[in-house]
C-alpha cells in the first residue's frame, strides 16, 4: 500500500493543472509561448487571470493535499516522517516532470509552496510574503521564485530547526534554482524579461 501511495503522488503531481484549464479557457498551450513552461505565472502572459488564478490554487492545491493525506495516513507508521517527505517530493516532481505531457511540465514553483503549506503554514507564509515583495520591487516573477528559494531553507531552520522536514525544505530549493537555471542565466547577463513586458 505504501508503495501506491508513493505512485498516486507522483501521478497526482502529474496532473497538468495549466494545460487542462488553458483548454478549458481556449488559451495556447503555456508551453508554446512565454518561459514555455506549464506554470500559472505563464498562463497569466496570455491575459487571462482567472485562468492563472485557478492554476495557480490547483497547483498548490496538489502540493498541499498530498502532503495533508500523507501526514494522515502514515501517523503511526515508523518513518512516517520520512515517507510524508517522499510523498512532498514525489508530487513536486510529478509536476515538474509530468507522466501525462512527455515530462515537460512547470518550475514547481507553486506545488512546492503547496507542500510546504502541508509542513508548516507559517512557514509557507513567509515564503508568500517574500515572493510578493521581491516581485513588487522587480516585477520579475524568476527573481522572486529564486530569493524565496534561497531564503527557505533559512527560514525553515529558524522555525523548525534541523530535522527531516528542514531537509525537505533544502532539497525543494535546489529543485527550484534547477528548473530556474536558464533565467538565473539571463538575470546574470541582464536579459530576463520583467513581468510587464508580456514575455
Amino acid at each position: 500500500m505504501v508503495y501506491l501511495f508513493l505512485v498516486g503522488s507522483y501521478l497526482i503531481g502529474s496532473i497538468p493543472c495549466a494545460i487542462l484549464i488553458s483548454r478549458i479557457y481556449q488559451i495556447n498551450d503555456p508551453r508554446t509561448y512565454g518561459s514555455k513552461s506549464a506554470g500559472a505565472t505563464n498562463i497569466m502572459r496570455s491575459g487571462n487571470k482567472t485562468a492563472a488564478i485557478l492554476t495557480l490554487l490547483g497547483d498548490l492545491l496538489k502540493g498541499t493535499l498530498v502532503t495533508w493525506v500523507a501526514n494522515h495516513y502514515f501517523k503511526d507508521h515508523s518513518n512516517s516522517e520520512f515517507l510524508v517527505v517522499l510523498c512532498g517530493m514525489l508530487v513536486i516532481l510529478g509536476h515538474i516532470y509530468p507522466l501525462f505531457f512527455k515530462f515537460k511540465g512547470g518550475k514547481g514553483v507553486a506545488t512546492s509552496v503547496g507542500v510546504i503549506v502541508g509542513i508548516n503554514y507559517f512557514l509557507a507564509l513567509l515564503l508568500i510574503i517574500t515572493w510578493l515583495i521581491v516581485f513588487k520591487l522587480s516585477k520579475v516573477s524568476s527573481l522572486s521564485a529564486l530569493v524565496s528559494a534561497i531564503l527557505a531553507p533559512v527560514y525553515a531552520y529558524l522555525l523548525m530547526g534541523n530535522n527531516i522536514y528542514f531537509g525537505e525544505v533544502l532539497l525543494i530549493a535546489f529543485f527550484i534554482l534547477y528548473t530556474h537555471k536558464s533565467n538565473i542565466y539571463r538575470l546574470m547577463q541582464g536579459h530576463e524579461h520583467k513581468f510587464k513586458d508580456n514575455h
